[in-house]
């Protein structure tokens, strides 16, 4: 066996920053190869350093720039027309592309699908609440409300 620092987060075998015992051949030819790992030395150790205080930065700033987006979408509130067959029941579902673009013409921020967290699938009128998750622990709520769309003539 031997021992190696994860320079980054290896599935079923340890977070950053850990030093684990591996098969010699696991360590020579997967590990090291793709940067996921080093061998355990000082220089080892002042890299990790190195790439634990970029890390940090540059989580940093992405909190930073979450916490921008959540404050443009404090309080918003989503109306979306949608046909019903009853007056209750929608037609479709109310999907996450409808609901982003609502949010984009309402306050002008573009977001990923990924972002979005529904309860449910929204199949009736009413009104529901969801959240945006914007990354770094920063999360945004916001009110669907669903509408019966106006009869066409």
């Amino acid at each position: 066996m031997v021992e190696v620092m994860l320079m980054s987060d290896v599935k079923k075998l340890g977070k950053a920053g850990a030093i684990v015992k591996v098969a010699p051949g696991y360590a020579r030819n997967m590990l090291i190869p793709q940067g996921l790992a080093a061998p355990v030395t000082e220089a080892a150790k002042r890299r990790f350093a190195k790439l634990e205080e970029a890390r940090a930065k540059a989580r940093a700033e992405a909190k930073k720039a979450a916490q921008a987006i959540a404050e443009k979408l404090v309080g918003l509130n989503v109306t979306v027309n949608a046909r019903t067959v009853d007056g209750k029941k929608l037609y479709g579902s109310v999907n996450a592309t409808d609901l982003l673009a609502a949010i984009e013409s309402d306050r002008g921020v573009k977001l990923e699908r990924s972002q979005l967290d529904l309860p449910d699938q929204l199949r009736e009128v009413g009104e529901y609440k969801a959240t945006l998750s914007l990354g770094e622990g920063v999360t945004a709520p916001f009110t669907v409300k669903i509408v019966e769309a106006e009869a066409q003539a």
